[in-house]
């Protein structure tokens, strides 16, 4: 009888996962579950490029795919925060809860979502391990993060400002590129450390403008209602990646500015607002994040004004090199 009992699904079970394997998301360990191989190579492609840096308690992710008989991508998602839940529902089918108090995260995604790669692995496989990364271990930075010899600088700004295309911009020149506009300062270390996923970078349709090589390349369909171009950096001529940098400075960009360029300080009151304002999590988990932009703001805050990328490097690269 309980044999029986056991076998007889309820048509409103997602399905059960008969896959697991173990992956290393900027070296954090995350346990992934799920029924479709589909999502393992999708996995593989994201996140086989990271090796164990870590040794925390492995995040678990859970991903169930439903049959479906649409193709067409499915919508963005909205996001609510029900402490100490992240609730992600692009629509019926697809849906995510990531229980940050337990380190794990469910979802349920449609074939549809599967079919759309790109779709499926930024909204919801990445952001599985990155909501839990971003709470439990780092504080979150909405800025790109370049070194040069090992001292790193985070350009900050709203959306628009040009952080990755500067990031970029000094990537092509050899810089050390650790990220394009997704921080993390690690918790915990003796000097403010600053990781980002340096194997990818994602781009504007419009820098195609500025960077001829990433013309014609599939753009991430609604990628928060801003389409992006996202290219690998593995191999690109030039390109000097960096797992982490120790950061030295924080630059906010000011590409509107029209008068002459210049580098000047930032009123550390507004930007403790922006730094502030990425912030999510559990109580506790806010309350360790606050405490790291404290320190963030313990080194050189400065607003960029420029309008030319050269001035722009040239001019980072003196901070970093003379501290000026």
């Amino acid at each position: 009888d309980e044999e029986r009992v056991r076998m007889v699904r309820h048509p409103l079970e997602v399905p059960e996962l008969t896959l697991r394997r173990g992956f290393f998301p900027l070296g954090f360990p995350v346990e992934l579950r799920t029924n479709r191989v589909e999502v393992m190579r999708v996995a593989e492609e994201a996140w086989g490029v990271f090796e164990e840096r870590f040794d925390t308690e492995a995040i678990a992710v859970d991903v169930h795919v439903t049959e479906s008989e649409t193709k067409e991508c499915p919508p963005g998602p909205t996001y609510s925060i029900v402490q100490p839940l992240v609730v992600s529902f692009a629509d019926a089918q697809n849906y995510c809860i990531a229980d940050l108090s337990r380190g794990r995260t469910q979802m349920v995604v449609s074939e549809a979502a599967l079919r759309h790669e790109l779709y499926f692995r930024y909204f919801f496989l990445e952001s599985a391990a990155a909501s839990h990364i971003a709470t439990s271990f780092t504080t979150p930075v909405h800025g790109a993060c370049v070194a040069l010899n090992g001292r790193g600088v985070l350009l900050c700004g709203e959306s628009g400002a040009g952080k990755s295309t500067l990031a970029y911009a000094c990537a092509r020149a050899g810089w050390q590129y650790v990220t394009d506009d997704a921080s993390l300062v690690l918790h915990d270390t003796p000097t403010l450390t600053a990781i980002g996923n340096c194997h990818q970078v994602r781009l504007r349709p419009s820098a195609a403008e500025i960077f001829p090589e990433i013309q014609g390349i599939e753009m991430t369909p609604r990628a928060a209602g801003k389409p992006s171009i996202e290219l690998p950096t593995a191999g690109r001529a030039g390109f000097v990646q960096a797992e982490s940098a120790e950061v030295r400075a924080l630059v906010f960009l000011n590409r509107k500015d029209e008068g002459e360029p210049r580098l000047v300080r930032y009123p550390k009151d507004h930007a403790w607002r922006y730094l502030r304002g990425t912030l999510f999590g559990p109580p506790e988990a806010v309350a360790v994040q606050s405490r790291t932009i404290d320190r963030l703001l313990s080194v050189d805050v400065l607003e960029m004004r420029y309008t030319e990328l050269d001035w722009a490097m040239e001019r980072l690269g003196t901070l970093l090199e003379e501290g000026q």
